[in-house]
């Protein structure tokens, strides 16, 4: 039972990720904007955050829908949820009203706390794979 659980957790999780990465690596310049909007990094670390953070994601999709170093695909992916937490926890709290930036122009609708339940599903989903994951 475990391993069916393992199974579709990795192909629903990794899925995600690559979905999302490969509209964010279809327009960098949008990410870019995205990212600019939560006011939470320096600018001059915008343009590379866009630029190699959806291949993070990518690389680290694919390995898990693949089920290669799954536990540590599911590790960066947890670590990705956390920071994505923080990014949108820091926004809501100072009232910043953006667009999440997650899926690109699919998801293109404001933050809230849809968002961060949502990021708390994924970070669930990536630490049981992390926890329970047999290589």
């Amino acid at each position: 039972m475990i391993r069916l659980v393992n199974f579709v957790l990795r192909l629903v999780l990794g899925g995600l990720f690559v979905l999302a990465a490969v509209i964010k690596i279809m327009d960098p310049a949008a990410f870019a904007v995205d990212i600019q909007n939560y006011r939470f990094l320096p600018r001059a670390m915008v343009h590379p955050v866009a630029i190699l953070l959806p291949w993070v994601e990518l690389g680290a999709g694919v390995l898990l829908v693949l089920g290669v170093w799954r536990r540590a695909a599911a590790l960066v992916i947890a670590v990705l949820c956390v920071a994505f937490l923080v990014a949108i926890s820091q926004a809501l709290a100072r009232g910043l009203d953006v667009h999440c930036g997650c899926f690109g122009t699919l998801a293109a609708g404001r933050i809230g706390w849809r968002n961060l339940a949502l990021d708390l599903v994924l970070l669930g989903m990536a630490v049981w794979l992390t926890r329970w994951q047999r290589e």
